[in-house]
C-alpha cells in the first residue's frame, strides 16, 4: 500500500529567502520528531533524529516524465536524471525517487509545483561525532529502530520516551582515550586494539573505544572488522592479568598466605612446558608480591593447584568470567571456558591462559579486587540521570559466597584496612566477592607491580597507578598458538590509595620497535599507553596528581618484597634462599630432588582432588 500522499503542502515553516545577519534562524523550528537522542554525562549529543522526508511520483499523473527528472536534478544532486526519467515512465501508480530529503529541499521540490509528486514525512538519525563511540551507539534501519549497539539495546525506551537518553560516557575522557589508543596500535603497528575507563565503585563506563572504528553515519559502509567491538565482542586470553584473579581466590580462601613462598622452576604437563618469559632476574622460590611483580606463570600455576579446580571454576563463576558481560550492548559475547577442568586447566588458567574473555570483563574483575571487594555491574547509563532508573540493566545474582575467613594475613598487613569504600563518597553496590582485608592487601600489591614490576612504565607522577600486565600468545584461526604474535594487555587503577577509576588498554598484535628493544610484551606498549591516559584525563574526571604527599602515600602503600627479619636470622639472599644455583652441588642436587618429589606429590593430590 502506498503512503499517505501530501503534496504541495510544505511540512516546514516557510524559510525567508533574505537573511543576511541569521537574525531569524531562531525563529525557525523543525517538526517534532519521533525516536528520542542520546546524549554523554554532560549532556554532549551523541545521536539525535532530523525530520526528512521520502519523494515519490504517481507516474501516471505525471505530464512530462523526462522534464520532471531534469527538474528534480536541480535540487536532488544526487539522483541519475536519466534513470529518473525511465523508471517515471513506467506505468506504475509509486516510483520512490529520493528518501531522507531535507526540509529545504522537499520546499524547493514544492516550489516546483509539479503534479504527481508527494511526499512521506520521516526521520533520518545523525551522528554529530561521526567515528566517536560508533560502535557503542550502532544504528537504525530504514524504518528508524535499532540495530544494533545501543540504539538497539533501548529502541523501545528511545521511540516511547522522548526525553534524552543519558549514557556514562564522557566524551572528553572517549576522545583522549581514543587518540591515545590510535597512537599506540600506529606506533606498535597492531592491528586492532581497545581501551576502556570504568568507574569502579559505580560501574558507569566512561569511556570504551574499539579500533579500528567507523562513521556512525556511514554504518552501512563500514567493514566486519570496523565494527567489531573488542570491549565487549572480542574473546582474548587475558594472559598475566588473570594472576590477579588467581591471587585474590588463593587469599581470600585462605589458601595461600603472603609470605608463602612458591616455585618459579619450569613446569611439565605431557609434551608442554609452563615456563617465564624471563626468570633469569629472580629466585627459583619467590613470595607472594614477587610472583605478583615478577609475573611468574609456574608460580601462579603453583597457586591454582593449591586452591584446586573445583574452587577455582566457582571463584571464576562467581566473578561472572563464565557469563557475557551483563552491559546495555547486544553485541556482549560469551566467554569461551573449558568443558573438562582437568589439572592442565587448574594450571593454565591460573595464569591466564586456556580462557578466552571480553576486555570489559577483565575491567570488571579488576574493579572488584580494589573497591573493597564488591562486584559492580558495568553500564553505560548515567546513574544520576533519574530518568534512567528504569532503563539500566538488571544485575546478577552472586553465585559464590565470600564467608571463607583469611586468617593468614599477617598483622602488618591487617593494620591497613581502609578501602575506596570507606574513602570514597560513593559506596559499590553488588553482592560481596572479597573481604575489605583481602582487596586492601590487593591494592598494594597492584601498586607494587608499577613501583617494582613489569608494570613500572604505567607509572603516572602524582596519580599513584596500580595494575597488572598481561601479555598472551594469540591463538590462531586453524587452532595452536602463533609465535611471536601477542595478544598486550594492561588493566590498571587510579590513584590506588583511593581507587576511583580502572583503566584498561589492549593491543592485539602489536611489533617490535626499536624503542621496545625487540619486545612485545605489555609493558612496553600497553602499559606506557595507560600512563598518558591517566595524566590526560585525570583532570577531566576532577582528580589532580598529588605530588605534594607522595612520598608519605607511597610509603602508605609500600608492600616489600620480602618480609622483614628479625635480628639473628639468617637473612634470605644469595647463598641462602632455597635453591640458589650457587649452593653447593651435592645440596643443590638433593634439593632438586626434594622439589620432583614434592611436584609429584602434588599433582597426585590435584588429581585425587578432580577425581571427587
Amino acid at each position: 500500500m502506498a503512503p499517505e500522499k501530501r503534496q504541495i503542502a510544505p511540512q516546514v515553516p516557510e524559510i525567508p529567502k533574505i537573511d543576511p545577519k541569521g537574525s531569524l534562524a531562531g525563529d525557525f523550528s523543525l517538526p517534532q520528531v519521533h525516536r528520542a537522542s542520546i546524549v554523554d554525562r554532560n549532556g554532549q549529543t551523541l545521536a539525535l533524529s532530523l525530520p526528512v522526508a521520502q519523494v515519490y511520483a504517481n507516474p501516471q499523473e505525471l505530464i512530462d516524465p523526462k522534464d520532471v527528472a531534469h527538474k528534480l536534478k536541480s535540487i536532488l544532486k544526487d539522483i541519475d536524471e536519466q534513470e529518473t526519467a525511465d523508471r517515471l515512465s513506467r506505468p506504475k501508480q509509486f516510483v520512490y525517487i529520493a528518501r531522507n530529503i531535507s526540509p529545504q529541499q522537499e520546499l524547493a521540490i514544492n516550489n516546483l509545483g509539479i503534479p504527481g509528486i508527494y511526499f512521506e514525512p520521516g526521520e533520518r538519525r545523525h551522528y554529530p561525532l561521526g567515528r566517536m563511540a560508533a560502535q557503542i551507539m550502532g544504528t537504525v534501519d530504514i524504518d528508524d529502530h535499532g540495530v544494533a549497539g545501543i540504539e538497539k539495546y533501548f529502541d523501545k525506551r528511545l521511540l516511547s520516551d522522548h526525553r534524552p537518553l543519558h549514557l556514562s560516557l564522557d566524551i572528553r575522557v572517549q576522545s583522549a582515550v581514543r587518540e591515545e589508543v590510535a597512537n599506540a596500535m600506529q606506533t606498535f603497528q597492531a592491528i586492532g586494539a581497545c581501551g576502556i575507563v570504568m568507574d569502579v565503585r559505580t560501574g558507569e563506563i566512561i569511556a570504551m573505544v574499539s579500533l579500528p572504528d567507523f562513521d556512525a553515519n556511514n554504518f552501512a559502509h563500514a567493514t566486519n572488522d570496523e565494527r567489531f567491538n573488542r570491549a565487549v565482542t572480542g574473546l582474548y586470553e587475558p594472559g598475566s592479568t588473570f594472576k590477579l584473579q588467581t591471587t585474590a581466590m588463593g587469599l581470600e580462601t585462605g589458601t595461600i598466605h603472603i609470605w608463602d613462598r612458591f616455585s618459579s622452576v619450569p613446569l611439565h604437563i605431557g609434551r608442554f612446558t609452563i615456563r617465564d618469559m624471563k626468570s633469569d632476574h629472580f629466585s627459583p622460590w619467590l613470595t607472594l608480591p614477587e610472583v605478583m611483580a615478577y609475573s611468574s606463570n609456574p608460580a601462579a600455576a603453583h597457586i591454582a593447584l593449591d586452591v584446586g579446580g573445583k574452587k577455582q571454576s566457582e571463584w571464576l563463576r562467581s566473578m561472572g568470567f563464565f557469563s557475557p558481560v551483563p552491559v546495555e550492548l547486544p553485541e556482549a559475547a560469551r566467554p569461551l571456558v573449558p568443558h573438562q577442568w582437568g589439572i592442565a586447566t587448574v594450571m593454565t588458567v591460573g595464569f591466564g591462559h586456556g580462557v578466552a574473555e571480553p576486555p570489559l570483563a577483565i575491567v570488571r574483575g579488576t574493579a572488584a579486587t580494589v573497591n573493597g571487594g564488591i562486584l559492580v555491574t558495568p553500564t553505560l547509563l548515567d546513574k544520576e540521570d533519574p530518568a534512567n532508573a528504569t532503563a539500566s540493566a538488571p544485575g546478577i545474582s552472586p553465585q559464590f559466597a565470600s564467608g571463607i575467613q583469611n586468617a593468614a594475613l599477617e598483622q602488618s598487613v591487617e593494620d591497613d584496612t581502609q578501602s575506596s569504600a570507606a574513602d570514597a563518597p560513593v559506596t559499590p553496590a553488588g553482592p560481596r566477592i572479597l573481604s575489605e582485608k583481602v582487596s586492601s592487601l590487593l591494592r598494594r600489591l597492584l601498586r607494587l607491580d608499577v613501583t617494582h614490576g613489569t608494570g613500572r612504565t604505567a607509572e603516572s607522577p602524582g596519580y599513584f597507578v596500580g595494575g597488572k600486565t598481561g601479555t598472551a600468545e594469540k591463538i590462531g584461526p586453524h587452532g595452536g598458538y602463533l609465535k611471536h604474535v601477542n595478544i598486550s594487555a594492561f588493566t590498571g587503577i587510579f590513584p590506588m590509595n583511593s581507587p576511583h577509576y580502572a583503566v584498561y588498554v589492549m593491543l592485539d598484535s602489536p611489533k617490535p620497535t626499536p624503542q621496545t628493544h625487540g619486545w612485545t610484551t605489555a609493558g612496553w606498549n600497553a602499559a606506557p599507553t595507560v600512563s598518558k591516559i591517566v595524566s590526560r584525563i585525570g583532570p577531566m574526571l576532577q582528580i589532580f596528581p598529588d605530588t605534594e604527599h607522595a612520598e608519605q602515600i607511597d610509603a602508605q602503600m609500600a608492600l616489600p618484597l620480602h618480609p622483614a627479619v628479625p635480628r639473628g636470622v639468617r637473612p634470605l639472599g644469595p647463598g641462602n634462599d632455597p635453591g640458589d644455583p650457587r649452593k653447593a652441588e651435592a645440596e643443590h642436587k638433593a634439593e632438586k630432588e626434594a622439589l620432583k618429589r614434592a611436584m609429584a606429590e602434588r599433582k597426585k593430590a590435584a588429581a585425587e582432588v578432580m577425581d571427587e
